[in-house]
């Protein structure tokens, strides 16, 4: 079932790339991973996934520290201070950065280990309360102008959640104003080259918009596919 999933998927992201005359080779495809057992994970590996994503500190440090797979693992749920200890040892990218606090622990924690730790700014595009992330356009540029500062921290794009809802035209208007944050960011001169945006039921449109990574987890390991 996951083999036919993920061939479906790919086949949508491509098909989807073509008629907007995107390379397929620009996006990332994250396999949401979280609450699956491994042998998932290692089934999926088998059909070339190999960037996994994951929202619990104590659940991704489980997974990656007990397995001998090459794979990339990725943290993209709201991320604690004192959580990041068992999240830098283990992640290629924290998609979810949301205050200098945050920056400066991941920092203290790569450096501790010589790493330089790739991060994403989460901003909260859909002016939902209930998520987390970074709403104003200073605070954005407060934080990305901090992390030039840093020297165990690099600050490679955006990412963002729309709202769940059936109204094609909030989502998409999610994700361009992060598009156009990140074109504003990108004038400015922070070379930033990720947007992390588009689930299972929005990443078509994602594609649409800009996104150079997908986090998808129903559609590839959900049985009902």
């Amino acid at each position: 079932m996951i083999e036919k999933n993920i061939n479906n998927v790919q086949k949508i992201i491509a098909e989807k790339c073509a008629a907007v005359n995107r390379n397929v080779n620009d996006i990332t495809l994250i396999a949401v991973s979280k609450q699956k057992p491994f042998d998932q994970i290692v089934e999926a590996n088998k059909y070339n996934i190999i960037d996994f994503g994951e929202n619990k500190a104590k659940e991704l440090k489980e997974k990656a520290a007990n397995n001998n797979i090459n794979l990339k693992w990725h943290f993209i749920g709201h991320l604690q201070t004192n959580k990041v200890k068992n999240v830098v040892p283990y992640s290629y990218l924290i998609h979810s950065v949301d205050s200098i606090k945050l920056t400066n622990e991941i920092n203290k924690r790569a450096a501790a280990i010589d790493k330089i730790q790739n991060i994403l700014l989460e901003v909260n595009t859909s002016g939902e309360e209930s998520k987390f992330g970074l709403i104003k356009t200073e605070e954005i540029y407060k934080i990305a102008e901090h992390c030039r500062t840093l020297h165990n921290v690099n600050l490679i794009g955006l990412m963002t959640m729309a709202p769940f809802t059936s109204d094609n035209n909030l989502i998409r208007k999610s994700f361009q104003s992060l598009k156009n944050i990140f074109v504003k960011l990108n004038d400015d001169g922070f070379g930033l080259s990720e947007l992390s945006m588009g689930m299972t039921n929005d990443y078509v449109i994602a594609i649409e918009e800009g996104a150079t990574i997908l986090r998808i987890g129903t559609a590839i390991f959900s049985q009902s596919n």
